[in-house]
């Protein structure tokens, strides 16, 4: 009887080691897709939860169109006028079909391009922002180092195959990660169909339908964008979002079209499985004190700006994870409520995987005795 006591603890202790470690492509239990690249990723940290060839390099097709359209929101007033040139008219591949010598408001082509995957838009778009397309690859790639995608290159908006254009799931996910941060990109690429409406001539319009077929389709689906070429395969970025977990998934190179969404509902159905988030920290439960000059008050406080949650991956618990406090020593008034003042940085092993802005409290200008002490001492209170 003992020796069987002793095989079954054994056995158990196998079992908990085995939740508690992330698993990789080959193996068991692991979702059986055609892609050749893939990955899965929890939204808010970027934190891996599969992953298969992530890091090889291939052609992102349309999924370029990530970049140029967070680029576009970042740079460019979505209310102004674009006049289509001859070179973004005539690109292969686009459906929207704004001809040259029209003109489009920024916000509805940049709609058709996200949604139809409308190329030459990607082109007039690059063409709007830095005057032409090697200026704007130059823009997309500083923008790309930026976020840390080391083995990405773009020598075009729109992902038309072309050398020294490649990519990788990974860094495919971190774009998609940044990208649905902002709420109007999320909105834009969350839509299942729009109508795009020009300025002139001003009765033209066009019905745009999503390329993402998941979209109503899928459960908790907010987006992102589709690719396809001969040269790239099927390619997908997708997010959904189930009982406040968000994840993003990346496939890449499948066989066919149709492919891309299948081995997509897999993984996502494998992340929701094996990803649960905890709670870090509520929003009305924690607050931090800044010093403030020439105020009306001598302090302020700050709160973080949504609650922070740690996902954890296969069975972990919270024990790798930290919050780290990143808050000046003094501000000056006047300071509007909801100013951003500093931050939390979220650690998973010592490593920033995330971050919330600390907001804080409105101070007015002003006088008070210990706002005036704070300003005259200010070089003191830095040192402390």
């Amino acid at each position: 009887m003992k020796f069987w006591h002793k095989i079954a603890s054994l056995f158990m202790v196998a079992c908990l080691l085995t939740v508690q470690l992330p698993i990789a492509a080959g193996e068991g239990g692991e979702p059986k897709i055609t892609a050749q690249a893939a990955i899965i990723v929890e939204a808010s940290t970027g934190r891996v939860v599969w992953e298969k060839n992530a890091d090889e390099r291939l052609y992102p097709a349309s999924m370029t169109k990530m970049m140029t359209g967070i680029l576009a929101l970042e740079q460019m007033n979505m209310r102004s006028q674009i006049l289509m040139s001859s070179a973004a008219a005539y690109t292969e591949s686009s459906p929207v079909g704004v001809l040259p010598g029209e003109t489009i408001r920024t916000d509805e082509l940049l709609n058709g391009m996200l949604m139809e995957s409308d190329n030459g838009a990607a082109v007039a778009l690059g063409e709007a922002m830095a005057g032409s397309v090697p200026a704007f690859a130059k823009m997309m790639n500083d923008k790309a180092e930026e976020l840390g995608m080391q083995d990405t290159h773009f020598v075009n908006p729109n992902g038309l195959t072309a050398e020294g254009h490649y990519s990788t799931a990974r860094d495919m996910a971190k774009l998609a990660c940044y990208a649905m941060k902002n709420p109007d990109f999320r909105k834009i690429v969350g839509q299942e169909q729009r109508t795009i409406y020009w300025t002139s001539p001003g009765s033209k319009t066009f019905k745009a339908h999503n390329t993402n077929k998941l979209l109503g389709k899928y459960e908790g689906m907010t987006g992102i964008k589709t690719g396809w070429t001969n040269a790239a395969g099927g390619c997908l970025a997708a997010g959904a979002r189930r009982h406040g977990v968000e994840l993003i998934v990346v496939v890449m190179k499948t066989p066919t079209p149709d492919d891309r969404f299948k081995d997509a509902e897999k993984l996502l159905d494998y992340g929701f499985d094996h990803v649960k988030m905890a709670k870090a920290l509520s929003k009305n439960r924690s607050q931090r004190k800044v010093w403030v000059a020439d105020g009306v008050q001598a302090s302020a406080q700050l709160y973080p700006e949504r609650d922070i949650e740690y996902p954890l991956i296969n069975g972990e618990d919270k024990s790798k994870y930290s919050l780290a406090y990143d808050v000046p020593k003094v501000v000056s008034a006047p300071l509007k409520a909801g100013t951003p003042v500093g931050k939390i940085e979220v650690l998973y092993n010592g490593q920033e995987v995330g971050q919330v802005p600390l907001l804080a409290e409105g101070v007015n200008s002003g006088f008070s005795m210990g706002s005036w002490l704070v300003g005259t001492f200010s070089w003191l209170i830095q040192l402390i």
